[in-house]
C-alpha cells in the first residue's frame, strides 16, 4: 500500500516536471520570437535610416550639380552664336559632365529647350510628318496625331481617329482630356495611342533600353518650354533634326559632331553635311541662335551607393537674378541607360 502511494507520488512529480519543462520551452520559444522580431525591426529601421541618409545626401549632391550647370549656363560668352569657340559651346551639347564633391559625386548636363520641338506649338501637318519620319505610319500615326490635337483643342469634337472626354472616361482609371496645352511632355502618356515604348524609346519586341535596341524616344525630341516655333539648329540633337527634316540619322550625327568645331567652320560650311543649302526650304523649320531657356538636369550619387537622386530645373535668362526658374522637378524620372 505504501509502495503504491509512493509510486503514485513519484508519477505526479514526474508529470509536474514534464509540465514545467514544456512551460520553460514555451517561454524560451516566446523569448526567441520576441528577440528575433526585435532584431529584424532594428535591422529594418537601421536600413531605412541608411537609405534616407543616402537619399538626402544624393539629393543635395544633385542640387549642387544643378547649381554648377546653372553657373555654366549663366557664364556663356556673349556674342554671335555662329562665332563662339567650340569649347565654349560644349556645355550646351546635352552631354553629362561628372564632378566629385566631398565623398560623393554628381553629374549634370544642359539641354536647350529651343533645340526640341514644342508639342504645344507644332502644327498638325508637321506633327504627322514627324511621326512618319520616325517610322510611325498608318492608323497608329493617324491615331497619335488626331488624339494629340484633340487633347490640345478646347472643343469636344472628335477627329476621325482622335479621342475626347467620353473615350477617357471609359478607361480604368477614368480621367478627362486636358482640352488645352500639355502641362509637361509626360502628359503624352495619357493620350490615346501613346505607349511607353514610343515615349521612352524601348524596343517594342524586347522592352530593352540598350543602345542596340533603343528607338528614338519621343520624350527626348518634344518639349513644352521652347520659346520659338522653329528648332534651334545650334543645339538640336541628331534625333530632333532627323525627326523634323527626314535627313538620315547618321548624316545628322555627323553634322552634330562637326558642329562642335564651329570656331573653324561657318553654318554655311556645315549645312552640306545635312544635304541642304543656305537657301533650301528645309531651313524654314530651323533657326540658329543662342539658347534662352535651358533644362538643367543633375544626378547626385553618394560614395558606394548604387542609387542616384535626380533633379531638373528649367530656367530662362533674364530677371533681377539673371535667370528665372520656370519649373523644378524634385524627382526627375531617369531611364536605366541614360
Amino acid at each position: 500500500m505504501k509502495l503504491r502511494a509512493n509510486g503514485r507520488k513519484n508519477s505526479n512529480r514526474a508529470g509536474e516536471r514534464g509540465v514545467a519543462l514544456i512551460v520553460v520551452l514555451w517561454i524560451f520559444i516566446f523569448l526567441f520570437v520576441v528577440a528575433f522580431e526585435f532584431s529584424t525591426s532594428a535591422r529594418e529601421e537601421a536600413s531605412a535610416a541608411h537609405r534616407f541618409n543616402e537619399e538626402t545626401e544624393g539629393y543635395y549632391l544633385a542640387v549642387a550639380g544643378f547649381e554648377r550647370g546653372l553657373y555654366d549656363f549663366l557664364n556663356q560668352p556673349a556674342g554671335s552664336a555662329a562665332q563662339q569657340p567650340a569649347q565654349k559651346n560644349d556645355v550646351l551639347d546635352g552631354a553629362w559632365r561628372e564632378h566629385t564633391l566631398g565623398t560623393g559625386s554628381f553629374r549634370a548636363r544642359l539641354v536647350d529647350e529651343g533645340g526640341k520641338i514644342n508639342i504645344n506649338r507644332v502644327s498638325e501637318q508637321v506633327l504627322r510628318r514627324i511621326f512618319t519620319n520616325l517610322g510611325i505610319e498608318g492608323v497608329r500615326r493617324d491615331t497619335l496625331v488626331d488624339a494629340i490635337m484633340d487633347w490640345r483643342d478646347e472643343d469636344e469634337l472628335h477627329r476621325a481617329n482622335g479621342a475626347e472626354n467620353d473615350y477617357y472616361a471609359a478607361l480604368v482609371p477614368a480621367y478627362t482630356a486636358k482640352n488645352g496645352p500639355l502641362d509637361s511632355v509626360d502628359d503624352l502618356l495619357w493620350i490615346k495611342g501613346m505607349t511607353r515604348e514610343l515615349f521612352f524609346g524601348y524596343s517594342e519586341s524586347t522592352g530593352s533600353t540598350s543602345d542596340q535596341a533603343r528607338a528614338i524616344a519621343l520624350r527626348d525630341i518634344f518639349t513644352i518650354d521652347s520659346p520659338i516655333d522653329r528648332v534651334n539648329l545650334r543645339t538640336a540633337s541628331a534625333e530632333v533634326i532627323h525627326a523634323l527634316a527626314a535627313i538620315p540619322l547618321e548624316r545628322c550625327r555627323a553634322f552634330v559632331e562637326e558642329r562642335k568645331k564651329l570656331s573653324d567652320k561657318t553654318l554655311a560650311d556645315l549645312l552640306p553635311l545635312l544635304g541642304i543649302s543656305a537657301g533650301d526650304a528645309a531651313l524654314q523649320a530651323f533657326i540658329f541662335t543662342n539658347p534662352s531657356i535651358v533644362a538643367v538636369e543633375s544626378e547626385g550619387r553618394p560614395s558606394e551607393s548604387r542609387a542616384a537622386r535626380r533633379v531638373k530645373g528649367v530656367v530662362r535668362l533674364g530677371g533681377a537674378q539673371g535667370f528665372e526658374l520656370l519649373r523644378w522637378l524634385d524627382r526627375e524620372t531617369a531611364l536605366p541607360s541614360s
